[in-house]
Formats: C-alpha cells, sequence, structure tokens
C-alpha cells in the first residue's frame, strides 16, 4: 500500500526523469530474501534472472548472499562479472555454489562456452544428455522431472521435464556416457497457490532418490524450483504457510545431507517495483471512458500477456471511481491493459501508478512501434 510520502516520492521521479518510469526499491528486495531465507533456512535461493535480468537487481542480491539460476548464456554473463574480483581459489568453488543453468534444452554453442566452468546444468531427455557428453562433459547434471501444475498461474511442465517413470533410467543413462547426475529438480509452475503440488513433488523426488541408490547411484541435490506466491490479492495463500509444510516435509524425506536449493524469481522481486505512467489521451467510446497511456502491454504491462497477470491502475488524484478502459501508447488495439478498471475522472498529463509490476514486466518489454521501453529508476541501494 502506497502511502502520502511515497507517493510524493513517486511524483517528484517522474517529474524529474519523466514517464514512463519504473521505481526499483531495493530495500524491498532485501526483505523478500531475508522472509525466505527466515522460513526456509535449510534452501539456498537461486533467484532466477529472468524474472528481472536488471544488473543492479543481481548486484544488491550477490551482495546479500543469493545464489542465480540462469537460462541462457547471457544471463550466465550478467551473473557472473560479478566474481572477476574473486581469488581464483574461490573461483573454483562459486559456479556451483552461485550458479544453475536451470534450461534443460541449450544450443551446443552455450554448452561449449559453459563447459570450462564445469558448470551445474539440468536436462530432461536422452538427446540432451548425447549434447551435453560432446559440447558440455565437465557438468554437474541435474534430472528436471515433470510434476502437477495445477493451480499455478503459468504452468511449465508441457514443455519441461522428465517422466518421473523414466528419471532413473535417465539418471543411469548419464553414467553410463561417463556423466554424473548430481540430482533432482522440479518446478510446480509460476505463482502456484496449490500447495499439495509441492507436496506430492517431493515424495516423487524422494523415490527417485531410493530407485538411484539401489542401482549404485547416490544423489546428492535437490532442486524444488520455484513459484513461490507473492501476495497479489488476498486470495493469494501465505508464503509462511508453505514453507511450513516445505521444511516438514523435506525433513521427513530427506536426509540432512542432501543439499537443497530452491529457484525463486517472482517472489524476490515482484514487489519491489512500481511503474508511474502518464495518460496522453482521452476519450469516451460507446459511452465508456477511456484513458490512453504512455505505457503498455508491448512494454512494462507485458505480464499481462506473457505472465497472466493483472496490474491495477492507481491514481494519485481523488474522486468517485467509473468503470473505464485503459490502453497503451502504440497503434494496435491489442494494447489494452483493461476494459474494466476503476478510476475517477482524470486530464491529460495526470499520473497513474501500478503496484508489484517488478517480475516478467520489464524483462519482457520490447521496442514494438517503435516505443521505448521504461526508464528504471532504483532507489534505497
Amino acid at each position: 500500500m502506497v502511502d502520502d510520502k511515497q507517493k510524493q516520492i513517486l511524483l517528484e521521479i517522474a517529474q524529474k526523469h519523466g514517464t514512463p518510469v519504473l521505481v526499483i526499491d531495493h530495500e524491498k528486495i532485501r526483505t523478500n530474501y531475508k522472509e525466505f531465507k527466515e522460513n526456509l533456512p535449510r534452501v539456498q535461493a537461486y533467484y532466477a534472472v529472468k524474472a528481472n535480468p536488471d544488473s543492479e537487481i543481481i548486484k544488491t542480491l550477490y551482495n546479500i548472499g543469493a545464489s542465480f539460476d540462469v537460462a541462457s548464456f547471457p544471463e550466465f554473463q550478467i551473473v557472473h562479472k560479478y566474481i572477476e574480483h574473486l581469488p581464483d581459489v574461490e573461483r573454483q568453488d562459486y559456479i556451483w555454489d552461485k550458479i544453475i543453468y536451470a534450461n534443460t534444452i541449450k544450443q551446443a554453442e552455450t554448452l561449449q562456452a559453459l563447459d570450462p566452468y564445469k558448470p551445474l546444468i539440468t536436462y530432461d531427455n536422452i538427446y540432451e544428455l548425447e549434447k551435453i557428453k560432446k559440447y558440455c562433459p565437465n557438468a554437474g547434471l541435474v534430472l528436471r522431472i515433470m510434476v502437477p501444475n495445477t493451480g499455478s498461474m503459468v504452468e511449465l511442465s508441457s514443455k519441461f521435464g522428465a517422466d518421473p517413470a523414466e528419471a532413473v533410467d535417465l539418471i543411469d543413462a548419464a553414467f553410463k556416457l561417463g556423466l554424473t547426475v548430481e540430482g533432482i529438480s522440479f518446478h510446480v509452475g509460476s505463482q502456484c497457490n496449490n500447495f499439495e503440488n509441492y507436496m506430492h513433488s517431493l515424495g516423487l523426488c524422494s523415490t527417485i532418490f531410493k530407485e538411484s541408490e539401489t542401482r549404485g547411484y547416490k544423489l546428492q541435490l535437490l532442486d524444488i524450483g520455484g513459484g513461490f506466491p507473492v501476495k497479489y490479492h488476498s486470495r493469494v495463500k501465505s508464503f509462511k504457510v508453505l514453507a511450513r509444510m516445505l521444511n516438514s516435509e523435506i525433513e521427513r524425506l530427506f536426509p540432512k545431507d542432501i543439499e537443497i536449493l530452491a529457484e525463486p524469481g517472482r517472489f524476490m522481486v515482484a514487489n519491489s517495483a512500481i511503474l508511474v505512467s502518464k495518460i496522453i489521451g482521452k476519450s469516451v467510446r460507446q459511452g465508456k471512458l477511456c484513458y490512453y497511456l504512455d505505457d503498455g502491454v508491448y512494454h512494462t504491462f507485458s505480464g499481462i500477456v506473457f505472465d497472466h497477470c493483472k496490474y491495477p491502475l492507481k491514481s494519485f488524484k481523488e474522486g468517485e471511481k467509473k468503470i473505464c478502459a485503459v490502453f497503451g501508447p502504440t497503434c494496435d488495439a491489442f494494447d489494452t491493459i483493461s476494459l474494466s478498471e476503476e478510476l475517477p475522472e482524470l486530464e491529460i498529463d495526470d499520473f497513474l501508478y501500478a503496484e508489484n509490476i517488478g517480475a516478467y514486466t520489464t524483462a519482457s518489454s520490447t521496442n514494438f512501434n517503435g516505443f521505448p521501453p521504461a526508464k528504471v529508476v532504483h532507489i534505497n541501494q
């Protein structure tokens, strides 16, 4: 909830830097990381860089001890530059301690570039194994399995993950190729509101761990993925409740010497950012008030399309609210932010703001129609 003092700060930033402008509060990022660690003390947080790859966010998380989940070589490079100052002896351990390449399908060129670092990477099929053997034989492997994604805002199981029934055979195949499988990973889908998905997935992984050991392969790592819920609205379940469930089930199913990691992205950055946008046009169409903003779904509001997320708009001005439509600036009717927003009567050049817009927004912003992405301003670094 934005108070009057914060509103004034946002207005001053908008007037100084122009709009649209995304204001990222690093104190909130630090608070989110602390909350994650306090509630899941056994789990190392590997921030999913794809949620928001801004280098200043990476720097803040690196400085407070986070690790990183990358899914492309450019993301790897964003993170890797922060170890250039470390002594060689520390660098040797850095990659595994700080980076997992968690995209199950990788280009040959990417594997070749990663191989000197002896990276930790995921796979989910025999064809990827053969590619890894050829181009990145020094990697440590994590097998990603397919798990239920029901109840998650963004479903991932249709694209990633091996059938759990094939898991041990794929582990066996890796070792027979001379590779080393370190552990198992899963992902219940982004913004998961069905906590039973985690419980079911942990049970599947425990079974795979035990069956692998009967074949002579002792796994040492479990990656529980992401999906940790952000409180976008009152119907979102509590992260603390999920954490208690996870802690209890991990303790019950897995030995103390198993390393546990996770890939929170949205959880770390969603509530860290507020977008300020300006009304650049106004009309009445078929009796409905319409506002046109200088940001839209091809830019910071891209999460409406790609992330299936809504960002309620709020006004700096008070007044009786009316149902209205809100559009972005591009010459495309698809650029529709909302057809049922509740806002007071406003004028051209008035400002609006949207909260909880730090994840999967500027990360998927474009330059479509010649409109540039929003400016980014960092505070409390």
